[in-house]
């Protein structure tokens, strides 16, 4: 996180510079995005994330089964029952959101609850609790903010550079050349790198949510299978976001529509390895 805000205040510098504006002005601009988004992403990330999925709330008396799935699993890892949500969805798929445990949520696609068995089910589940436990709920909510937040600045540097720009005499016209080229480069090669930094995070955690729900159900193969049916039906979610992808079991997405250098999620076939040598 520090190194996402170090990258966004270093972008405010050199975009105000290449700007001609004064050397803190940008500066001030990226702290206002970054800390802004910040806050928004840390109190009200995970209700966005449910509205854009369409989650709806459910209660014990609509589904008493997978309450006590997930009641039993939360006994288990020592966490509070989470919010439960159900995603009307024929697809596969499940996401964890909250800034942490007590405040919780998991959304269920109605395709899992349908096509998956018991075991499967529960491997799913464990998988989503273990992001609660582990805090990646937070953690990866903040990170695709910051990468917002450098996306944005990008944007309004490249949109900007036709503004009239002050001159500075004292810097000289070189100096103030060479921030400007520094800047486009950087204008449009950050926002890519951040977009990587992001995308191998996610991965990695989602290599750990798999380990750590494994370990919370002592059953490896139930998540194993689960995964296999999520490759063999590859169905994309009606109400997919580029936002919140990061979040869900698998890519929401198409798999085969996207390479995987930019998918993320780890490829679904090295997963199911990963988790049958657990067994």
């Amino acid at each position: 996180m520090m190194i996402f805000i170090v990258l966004i205040i270093l972008l405010g510098y050199v975009y105000s510079r290449a700007w001609g504006q004064g050397s803190y002005a940008g500066v001030v601009v990226a702290i206002l995005i970054s800390f802004g988004m910040t806050s928004i992403s840390y109190f009200q990330g995970d209700k966005i994330a449910l509205w854009t999925s369409g989650a709806q709330p459910i209660t014990h008396a609509d589904n008493e089964y997978v309450y006590h799935l997930v009641e039993n699993l939360c006994m288990t890892a020592g966490l509070p029952t989470p919010k439960i949500y159900l995603i009307e969805d024929p697809s596969i798929n499940a996401f964890a959101t909250g800034r942490k445990p007590d405040l919780a949520s998991i959304a269920i696609t109605r395709g899992a609850l349908e096509k998956l068995d018991k075991e499967e089910l529960e491997g799913v589940i464990a998988h989503e609790l273990s992001h609660v436990k582990n805090l990646d709920i937070r953690f990866l909510m903040l990170v695709a903010v910051m990468v917002g937040a450098v996306a944005i600045l990008s944007d309004i540097f490249l949109r900007s550079r036709w503004l009239p720009r002050r001159n500075n005499d004292r810097e000289g016209g070189n100096i103030g050349a060479i921030f400007m080229i520094v800047g486009v480069v950087l204008a449009i090669l950050s926002p890519l790198i951040a977009n990587l930094i992001k995308l191998a995070i996610s991965r990695k955690r989602e290599y750990l949510a798999d380990a750590s729900g494994s370990l919370l159900t002592r059953y490896p193969e139930g998540l194993a299978r689960a995964l296999e049916k999520i490759a063999s039906e590859n169905q994309p979610m009606a109400h997919a976001s580029k936002a919140t992808a990061h979040l869900f079991i698998a890519n929401p997405f198409s798999g085969r529509s996207v390479a995987n250098l930019f998918s993320t999620h780890p490829p679904i076939e090295d997963r199911i390895k990963k988790l049958r040598s657990m067994a």
